[in-house]
């Protein structure tokens, strides 16, 4: 394991915790959004425990009381896993105010909105599976966004639009973001991503 260059400690929790400056200000801002943003970021959080199947193969992140060296997961994931959960649900109803679609009562008993639990397990499915295949877990992890996406869209074909938007946004924050922490900690993604296993 490298050893950490000391300017390198905090930076996930920072970076993480970053992510809740758009959250709040849209917490703040949009009160109509609160409630669901909130059950969108606490439905979300768990997610964070996944670092189990990240740590140390895709990442090796310097984290708070070294809980991803010694436990696999951290605080910091459930941090960004909160935050980006609300900021997906909120950023787009934001932007496109009028994009969000009500299923028509008629529509409901269409044979496709039967599988909706099944598109929500699906992903869950795919991970488990993949996880079990040789690869850095990214790929699973990314092969895991597109199942979700793509069973959604089969059920509301509707909402098609919005995910491909939505998605779009959301990739956009994150890019900056993570072009922020290349230009404020120099080195941190080379030294902390497992770049040549992926």
């Amino acid at each position: 394991m490298p050893s950490i260059v000391p300017s390198f400690r905090y930076v996930w929790l920072i970076w993480a915790g970053a992510f809740m400056v758009p959250w709040s200000v849209l917490f703040v801002a949009r009160p109509t959004l609160r409630h669901s943003m909130f059950w969108a970021s606490v439905l979300t959080a768990p997610f964070g425990l996944t670092e189990l199947a990240f740590v140390p193969r895709y990442w090796n992140p310097p984290s708070l009381f070294d809980l991803a060296h010694r436990t696999g997961f951290d605080i910091e994931s459930l941090i960004f896993c909160f935050a980006i959960g609300g900021l997906a649900l909120a950023g787009y109803r934001v932007l496109a105010p009028d994009a969000e679609i009500a299923l028509p009562r008629q529509s409901r008993t269409l044979h496709r909105h039967r599988w909706h639990l099944a598109s929500i397990i699906s992903p869950f499915l795919v991970f488990g599976v993949l996880l079990i295949l040789p690869w850095n877990p990214i790929y699973p992890g990314i092969l895991v966004l597109f199942a979700g996406a793509l069973a959604s869209g089969l059920c509301r074909p509707d909402l098609w639009r919005n995910e491909l938007v939505g998605g779009a946004m959301f990739l956009v924050l994150y890019a900056v973001f993570l072009l922020g922490l290349k230009l404020l900690w120099p080195g941190y993604i080379e030294e902390r991503y497992g770049i040549s296993a992926i």
